[in-house]
């Protein structure tokens, strides 16, 4: 007998864990994007009539560039954070 697979909703099986390195930077990308055009049209323009709607159109374009940026840089993130943080597990004393 199989194990039962682990649900997100209903019926709807989890990923499998070989997809976090692709889903966590888009949805990360997505926030960061989205909040930061939001704050920067905000910021420049005041809440004009049809902020909503240029606002999303910006963060569209701006998502679109996070993304592959993301992929990039993240390995070269980790190696650097590795040079300065230590990674190995504690030792039990």
């Amino acid at each position: 007998m199989q194990p039962e697979r682990a649900m997100i909703f209903g019926s709807v099986p989890k990923l499998p864990m070989k997809y976090m390195a692709w889903l966590m930077p888009l949805v990360l990308s997505c926030l960061m994007s989205g909040t930061i055009s939001f704050a920067n049209m905000l910021m420049n323009l005041g809440w004009i009539d049809g902020f909503l709607s240029r606002w999303f159109s910006t963060w569209m374009i701006s998502w679109l560039m996070a993304y592959p940026v993301v992929l990039i840089f993240l390995p070269l993130v980790r190696r650097l954070m590795s040079l300065i943080i230590d990674t190995a597990p504690p030792t039990a004393k």
